[in-house]
């Protein structure tokens, strides 16, 4: 059987839940604030991944992402399959607890079900039991609750949507000495027992518990079943128990890596003989509860593959590997609000419009602004721009976006349109000129940023005068946000004013 080595999804897709149907793997994650949220990727072998779709095309509350939320919405998704359906629970720490299901996994998907109203609910989980009743288990966010390091349980409608009591703590993290931050549980039912697989410790320097009871609302007795040990991966915790096809028991586990987000970590599993009878044990994960550089994998792999990143626009459409940064405005309110944010037509290329906004000087407020992961490998990213505006103070660009960004790309002045490179820290309001602008002949520029070891990124362009690429301004270090990695960005802007601003054409987007 050949060897995968880890992480085996070198990017943030933080938080990760995995379900197996058949011979088929699904995974989903947390999304945040973007919009198409609630990732759907398929694998045959738990190590090669893609994106076949997304089951939330709109945040809601609708009003409450139409500016940009970064740390906020959709977090720590749990994805199951019951009764011919597929279904998605997640907790949003402001509004509460969500549900959508699909008979097809590439959707349509249902309408978001609020299911328990409140703040501070965050990363449920649901069981279907053998004798027909569901069942839900949640964990809290101190931030908006005051409540932390504690598990609530319920008892829940089999059609998913109402909880049938009040709930009652499950397990407290409180009376375990030494744990803190227990959350994100994963409820499962194996050889007759209740299992709660749940993360603590914190997102940096956590580890990963299992809590088995016969009743499924407790009392838990736990352990820690993955920590970092000897190796060098921080944090190994919260993700899913997955048995492939062939048997074998696996587990997938997000690792904090600044600003290339969580990424994830696929661990061999088997179950230990203590017990009586039938009556399970508990799980080991990796190499006796310490995460593996590498393994062999459950089944063959083919070829290797990962989530797509380049893109063609082909029909003027951009990828499932792209969300915006807020909900778009909806075609039957472009009348009340101004222009889409795209251009339809035919041919390829990404024709952005040069949005109005009195935010143009910041990035991070920005909702038109068109995102996908940052990799977690040194690589080059490219792509062609031609801005077509007569608008003085129209831009457009490539940006690398987190809690500070940087970008490069192109704006019209009143001399022409000019290449131009541009940043901001975290700290500042306004982002200023990291180096001298320059002429753009034709309004066309072909832009790269270099991510180097440590998210240490350089840009650099190409315009019509150009034979070679002409670095720009200093190195930029990319930076999260508090629980997102940084992003690449595309985007389109013009100040405040009446009528059409342009566009912004990109074409040819590579990462390699």
């Amino acid at each position: 059987m050949p060897v995968y080595r880890n992480p085996v999804l070198n990017a943030d897709w933080s938080d990760p839940d995995v379900i197996a149907v058949g011979d088929d793997y699904y995974l989903t994650a947390s999304s945040f604030g973007r919009a198409p949220g609630l990732p759907i990727l398929h694998s045959r072998d738990l190590v090669n991944w893609r994106i076949i779709g997304h089951a939330l095309e709109r945040l809601e509350p609708e009003q409450a992402f139409t500016s940009p939320r970064h740390d906020c919405g959709v977090w720590a998704p749990s994805i199951r399959h019951h009764a011919g359906r597929f279904w998605i629970f997640w907790g949003d720490p402001d509004h509460g607890i969500y549900q959508v299901n699909a008979e097809d996994v590439r959707g349509p998907w249902s309408r978001p079900h609020l299911l328990k109203a409140g703040r501070g609910l965050i990363d449920p989980c649901p069981l279907w039991d053998d004798d027909g009743r569901a069942w839900l288990v949640h964990a809290w966010a101190k931030s908006r609750s005051g409540i932390k390091n504690r598990l609530t349980g319920h008892r829940m409608s089999p059609d998913g949507r109402e909880l049938l009591d009040t709930g009652r703590t499950v397990v407290d993290g409180d009376a375990l000495p030494g744990w803190f931050t227990l959350e994100g549980p994963k409820l499962y039912k194996h050889a007759g027992w209740y299992w709660i697989f749940a993360p603590a410790g914190g997102v940096e320097t956590g580890w990963q518990g299992a809590f088995r009871s016969r009743n499924v609302l407790g009392p838990y007795e736990g352990r820690v079943v993955l920590e970092q040990g000897d190796t060098d991966v921080n944090g190994p915790h919260q993700g899913a128990w997955v048995r492939a096809a062939d048997g074998s028991d696996w587990f997938l586990h997000f690792q904090h890596r600044g600003p290339y987000g969580r990424v994830v970590h696929l661990q061999p599993m088997r179950w230990t003989d203590e017990g009586e009878g039938e009556e399970a044990g508990w799980p080991v994960i990796g190499n006796d509860g310490e995460p593996v550089a590498a393994h062999t994998g459950p089944v063959p792999v083919e070829q290797t593959t990962v989530p797509a990143r380049d893109d063609d626009f082909p029909g003027g459409r951009f990828g499932r590997q792209w969300s915006w940064t807020a909900n778009p405005p909806l075609a039957s309110d472009r009348g009340n609000h101004g222009e889409g944010w795209t251009v339809a037509h035919s041919g390829d290329g990404l024709w952005l419009v040069c949005r109005r906004t009195a935010d143009a000087h910041d990035l991070r407020a920005l909702p038109n602004v068109l995102v996908q992961r940052l990799p977690g490998d040194p690589c080059v990213v490219e792509v062609e721009l031609r801005l077509d505006s007569d608008e003085p103070g129209a831009k457009a660009g490539l940006a690398v976006l987190g809690d500070a960004f940087s970008w490069i790309g192109l704006e019209r002045d009143d001399s022409g349109i000019r290449l131009v490179h541009r940043f901001a820290e975290s700290v500042a309001e306004h982002e200023r000129d990291a180096a001298h602008p320059r002429p753009a002949p034709n309004g066309r520029a072909r832009l790269r940023v270099e991510i180097l070891p440590g998210a240490r990124c350089r840009f650099s362009a190409r315009t019509g005068e150009d034979t070679d690429f002409l670095p720009s301004g200093p190195p930029f270090a990319a930076t999260p946000w508090r629980w997102v990695g940084a992003q690449l960005g595309l985007f389109a802007t013009a100040p405040q004013g009446g009528g059409p601003a342009g566009t912004a054409a990109f074409t040819g987007f590579r990462v390699t």
